[in-house]
């Protein structure tokens, strides 16, 4: 490459780079930083932060809900969290047992922070009760809208035994918060909950008998989709339960649909009770015989069953294997063994040398008694029984009479629940830091989604980012930021074209002053050239030689042009007319010096000429 181009591709270089950190320097000047006196004050939900300084990180800011909505809570603001939720003070009694729901709960960081100013409410002990709980901004009231209850839980140390699931507390004047315990009245149960290899995702609701007012719990089938990862993945996951006004309900998990159906005919047990029920007044009779099949009466063991005869005999043909020693021992006392001197017949009774393998069995199949093997009795029969035959006075299963059951109800409309007034966590579990952040109660899809992508995506984001290679995340963070396309453009793909054109430019160059060199002859050498050029030796072979010679970049003289050049006759060929000078560029070819030859007319043989020796060094030829 030459001094120019190098210059300027320099030049452009120096440009782009200039071009890329100006943009990139404006790009971190745009973005909000966390400050750290914002960070500690009570206005936390207008704190904007960004995890660390990557220029490829991701801003969060404390969410704010959009919309109609019952409940919102993200914990950020630590202050207000610990004004609105109620620590239970409440105990549980089991049989004659009582425990107090002492577990501890914290509002703080998670264990992977992934930003500055998102905390949670962490549940902090193991094998305790734990009891929390906070009023709705609204009570909600099942109505004509749905109902959609959405939280975030992280398993932080993982799931050994314990739950996760939050009830909905039947609203009322007095709900008793202080004292929230398991006795509490609720509306809803939903949420994870495992025990060893037992893994659920929890909906339950409590339904109300519109006759007698008795409350019964009406139980979700089990998820048809796998659940375990987010109970071991030590990850954020997202839990949704949305139920309609047309009795339908659908159970999310990381917005995936993982339990649908319909609150009338996918509860066990069935919302509705049967038209009918077995009369409980109605006794079996005492001859009724269910009996489809009874032993043959009048049937009589054979006189030749024995029934004493053994399953299995030892084979009467069976013979000890050859060589058995039979009555040798198979331990014998060991000869080497000495009594010690302090043994006291006396006191330690008789002594006797330890056993040990008889040596005359290492070499025999066996030794000591032999045992023949046994084979199956061909006599065994068992004990007899005998032949079942069909029971003539079967008459059946006996099955009570069916009466109107005075219980029966129906309500086509088990959405109508109780209203609901808090929401709760009344938990044990044997893994402590199980995370809770991001609750949402809402009537409208849009506010929760909204929600979703301000707090719970971001982190998906987020993670879905730490997994990535460096090309994926500088491609996305290039398509949120187009103006790097064109910094990319002139850091790149410019000096690439350019080198290239360069390289290719300067080869080329070469290539045509290699051929453009000087190559006339000396005046020496004029009637060695005329007359080589006179000869009927075939161009091409001319061609390849005095083109060799000037890739070489020397002249070319009248000894090369004699050697390249064999003679065909030694008769002296006279001079021929001085031709016009042609230009080197147009006898460059192979073609050109095939024209010029065909144009010359035929020449007589030549004279013999001296003998010309070459010389290596300078000067003109020696004639001999």
């Amino acid at each position: 490459m030459t001094g120019p181009s190098w210059r300027l591709l320099r030049l452009l270089l120096l440009v782009s780079l200039v071009i890329g950190a100006v943009m990139a320097k404006r790009e971190r000047k745009d973005k909000v930083k966390v400050d750290d006196d914002l960070t500690g004050s009570d206005d936390a939900d207008t704190v904007v932060a960004s995890r660390g300084d990557d220029e490829f990180d991701i801003i969060y800011e404390s969410p704010t809900p959009i919309g109609d909505y019952h409940f919102a809570e993200h914990f950020d603001d630590v202050e207000a969290a610990k004004k609105r939720w109620i620590m239970s003070k409440a105990q549980k009694e089991e049989q004659d047992n009582v425990f107090k729901y002492e577990g501890q709960w914290d509002f703080e960081f998670p264990l992977n922070r992934m930003f500055p100013t998102d905390k949670a409410l962490i549940l902090k002990s193991k094998a305790k009760l734990h009891a929390i709980s906070a009023k709705l901004d609204k009570p909600f009231d099942f109505t004509d809208k749905p109902l959609i209850v959405q939280y975030e839980v992280n398993f932080q140390n993982g799931m050994d035994c314990g739950g996760a699931y939050i009830k909905l507390i039947s609203n009322s004047k007095n709900m008793g918060l202080p004292t929230f315990n398991d006795k509490t009245p609720y509306t809803i149960m939903f949420g994870p909950d495992k025990c060893g290899s037992d893994m659920k995702i929890h909906f339950i609701f409590r339904h109300k008998n519109p006759i007698n007012g008795t409350f019964s719990e009406k139980h979700s089938k089990r998820p048809s989709n796998r659940v375990e990862e987010s109970y071991g993945d030590k990850k954020p996951h997202l839990y949704r339960l949305k139920l309609t006004p047309d009795n339908k309900f659908e159970v999310f998990v990381d917005d995936r649909l993982i339990n649908s159906g319909s609150l009338l005919d996918d509860m066990e047990p069935k919302v509705n009770p049967p038209m009918e029920i077995e009369d409980p007044n109605q006794v079996k009779p005492a001859d009724w015989d269910e009996r489809e099949k009874i032993p043959d009466p009048t049937a009589e063991k054979p006189e030749d069953w024995d029934e004493d005869a053994p399953m299995k005999i030892p084979d009467p043909n069976a013979n000890p294997p050859s060589g058995w020693l039979i009555e040798e021992p198979e331990m014998v006392p060991d000869p080497t063994a000495i009594q010690p001197q302090d043994w006291d017949d006396s006191m330690d009774g008789s002594w006797e040398a330890p056993l040990i393998t008889n040596p005359k069995c290492a070499t025999a199949p066996g030794c000591g008694s032999w045992s023949p093997p046994q084979i199956d009795n061909p006599e065994f029969k068992g004990k007899w029984k005998p032949p079942m035959i069909s029971n003539p006075n079967y008459k059946g299963k006996w099955i009570p009479a069916k009466i109107p059951n005075p219980d029966y109800f129906e309500d086509k409309e088990p959405f109508k629940m109780t209203s609901i007034g808090a929401v709760g966590l009344e938990l044990w579990t044997m893994t402590d830091q199980v995370l809770f952040d991001n609750f949402i109660i809402s009537n409208d899809q849009s506010v929760v989604d909204d929600w979703t992508s301000k707090t719970w995506e971001l982190k998906r984001r987020v993670l879905e980012k730490d997994n990535e290679g460096v090309f994926r995340r500088t491609l996305n963070y290039t398509n949120a930021h187009p103006w790097l396309w064109a910094v990319y453009v002139l850091v790149i793909a410019l000096p690439i074209v350019l080198i290239f054109t360069f390289c290719c430019g300067s080869s080329q160059d070469k290539k045509s002053e290699t051929y453009k060199k000087n190559d006339e002859l000396s005046p020496d050498d004029d009637d060695a050239a005329v007359a080589g050029a006179s000869t009927s030796v075939p161009t091409s072979a001319k061609s390849k030689e005095s083109s060799g010679a000037r890739q070489r970049g020397h002249q070319v003289s009248k000894d090369d042009l004699e050697d390249s050049v064999p003679s065909r006759s030694t008769k002296k060929q006279p001079e021929p007319e001085p031709e016009p000078q042609v230009d080197d560029d147009e006898t460059e070819t192979e073609t050109d010096s095939e024209e010029v030859e065909e144009e010359r007319p035929p020449t007589p043989e030549p004279e013999p000429e001296p003998i010309i020796t070459k010389r290596r060094g300078k000067g003109r030829p020696r004639k001999e």
